[in-house]
């Protein structure tokens, strides 16, 4: 078997949401998100864009749903050994298929937890789990039951997330430095890219922001890549991923002569995210993470620039996004403990001056001090 981690690794990870379960009154789990068949099973695939289900019972005992495409995907990268295949064929119902994989496992009349916050599970597949399986069993929402167990990373875990830090911070010196006026964005994505899979790693769960111009302004990916011009802001960020477990990080670099603005700006980011992380301690709530980094923005006259939102936790996951949750805004009650992972951004969309600027970490929560995995510009890079 392709495995990343030990049997044993797996075997805790599993027992520990066997537990989750039985604290929720729950038999059994019907899992669709990709992240949560990973983190048990070590099973790795992009096949969960189509209908996909894993079974745990609250017993451990597990079993996969999936197709043909996937048997050996499914054999060779997972512990898993009971797999079964629906067929692709015209008016084919997997549900049907699922339905009597839960019957073998003795499900009828029990009360199972579904992870409807899945990529996979579209909402017309979840209608028709939920049509299929009436009558049969009882559905309860139970999507962050797996989520919530990988939160906490295993030493095993976090030796990945340092890894995925260090291709970022090889990445990053690329970001800065290949940031030229006459530039095209594309070759220095392309570039970071090269060194991101040079050294192991793996193509993020999304695709990165970035932009010149006035794309600097857009911190979600868009098409058209563009060139730097002589005088220019030019916005990254970026994630690298490692065995799936991510870092992300965000920079701005400057061509030409900077605009004070700009300095100023920069200060009030980087002193934002030394709050935040001074803030990332065992006890504290995500939101105070948040109100921390709003209260250090809004001080520098910069309120209006800032986003509802300043990171979210890092780990494990798949395409469409590396964001998983909780995220950073303000009142969210989830309490930080150690050996959690989280990215925080420091974001400034100034649309009064057309002016941008950013900064942000990845960092693993310590019995002090946090860690940070990457690291980023001390001074604003100018080129």
């Amino acid at each position: 078997m392709h495995l990343h981690f030990e049997t044993a690794e797996f075997e805790q990870r599993q027992k520990a949401v066997c537990r989750s379960m039985v604290e929720a009154n729950l038999d059994g789990l019907i899992i669709f998100r990709q992240e949560s068949m990973y983190y048990l099973t070590g099973y790795d695939t992009e096949g969960f864009v189509m209908f996909q289900a894993m079974y745990m019972g609250a017993d451990g005992r597990m079993a996969l749903l999936t197709r043909s495409a996937d048997r050996l995907q499914s054999q060779i990268t997972s512990t898993l050994q009971d797999i079964r295949i629906w067929v692709d064929q015209e008016g084919a119902d997997p549900v049907v298929d699922l339905k009597k994989m839960l019957a073998d496992y003795g499900c009828a009349g029990k009360r199972l937890g579904v992870e409807y916050h899945a990529y996979g599970l579209t909402g017309q597949r979840a209608m028709a789990v939920n049509s299929g399986l009436e009558g049969f069993c009882e559905l309860v929402d139970a999507s962050d039951l797996v989520r919530i167990v990988r939160l906490v990373k295993s030493p095993a875990e976090l030796e990945y997330v340092r890894k995925a830090g260090q291709i970022a911070d090889a990445s990053w010196e690329v970001a800065n430095t290949k940031s030229l006026p006459g530039a095209f964005i594309g070759d220095i994505y392309g570039e970071m890219m090269h060194v991101m899979l040079s050294l192991d790693g793996d193509p993020s769960a999304s695709r990165w922001p970035m932009g010149a111009g006035e794309t600097s302004m857009l911190v979600r990916y868009h098409t058209g890549k563009g060139t730097i011009a002589e005088r220019d802001q030019v916005q990254h960020e970026f994630a690298s991923s490692y065995r799936h477990y991510h870092a992300a990080a965000m920079s701005v670099v400057v061509t030409g002569e900077p605009d004070p603005r700009q300095q100023s700006m920069f200060a009030a980011c980087a002193d934002a995210l030394e709050a935040c992380k001074e803030c990332l301690r065992p006890g504290a709530t995500v939101g105070e993470v948040y109100d921390v980094h709003k209260s250090r923005l809004s001080s520098a006259g910069y309120a209006h620039a800032s986003l509802n939102a300043c990171g979210y936790s890092m780990g494990i996951t798949y395409p469409p996004s590396w964001m998983d949750w909780p995220m950073l805004w303000t009142g969210n009650p989830d309490v930080i403990e150690e050996n959690m992972v989280f990215f925080m951004h420091m974001i400034l969309l100034d649309d009064r001056t057309g002016l941008t600027m950013s900064l942000g970490e990845t960092a693993i929560v310590t019995s002090g001090n946090c860690e940070p995995v990457c690291h980023a510009p001390q001074n604003l890079v100018v080129n």
